[in-house]
């Protein structure tokens, strides 16, 4: 199934299919520059990497910030680029909620950006899963994290360049996601992944204990690659 069948929110608005939704403005700094010209992205897991992993959980009020993750926030809206959310989002195919439910999920994620001085500039999701009990969503998919369709959709509806972006996320999946797409690439390294299932595209490029520190490796490599040019880019387990 091509990634444009991953549905993603934007702004306050109800779910749309890619070429339906309309670009909004990036309100950090240099991040301005994507309407006319390809930036890089700052791309983010949500479960257990932004909040608190709890499962199926579509719940505002049960949406707390993972460690580290309110103040590696506030650092990354300083770097200008744009914070884009991607996330399988499986419990609808699964059957354990419906897609609707996401619209408040959303504007929780949102509400929780701007407490932390920063913006949501997207949330994009995968609802699939090949093992569905909800037909419309039980297939195999290019949008389902490892594979890398939320990243490809986002660099055409948003104008991101790629290989100038990052990707922080709790478990290899998410790395090698990230890397499909040549994303510098970073494991919080939590616990949350168990498998470990080690392949060259599934090693990330940093390792660190939590949102915080994390924030502070992108912030810190942004400063080096600005200082020694465009093309300069940083890398380390």
């Amino acid at each position: 199934m091509p990634s444009e069948h991953s549905l993603h929110l934007h702004g306050n608005e109800a779910p749309r299919t890619g070429a339906e939704a309309p670009m909004s403005p990036y309100t950090p700094g240099r991040a301005q520059a994507a309407r006319s010209s390809r930036v890089g992205a700052i791309f983010l897991d949500k479960d257990g990497t932004l909040v608190e992993d709890v499962p199926y959980n579509v719940d505002p009020e049960q949406m707390r910030f993972a460690p580290g993750a309110r103040d590696g926030l506030q650092a990354l809206a300083r770097c200008g680029l744009p914070l884009i959310v991607v996330s399988n989002q499986s419990g609808i195919a699964l059957g354990r909620f419906d897609e609707v439910a996401l619209d408040a999920v959303h504007l929780r994620l949102a509400e929780m950006f701007d407490d932390a001085g920063a913006d949501l500039a997207d949330f994009y999701y995968c609802p699939h899963h090949p093992d569905g009990t909800v037909r419309k969503y039980a297939v195999a998919c290019d949008c389902r994290k490892p594979a890398s369709g939320l990243f490809e959709q986002a660099a055409r509806e948003r104008r991101v360049a790629l290989d100038q972006s990052w990707m922080i996320g709790d478990i290899l999946h998410d790395i090698e996601a990230g890397r499909r797409v040549g994303c510098q690439t970073i494991l919080i390294d939590n616990g949350n992944e168990t498998e470990w299932q080690l392949t060259p595209e599934r090693t990330p490029h940093f390792r660190c204990p939590d949102f915080a520190a994390a924030a502070r490796v992108v912030c810190e490599q942004l400063a080096l690659a600005q200082a020694s040019g465009p093309t300069t880019q940083g890398s380390g387990t």
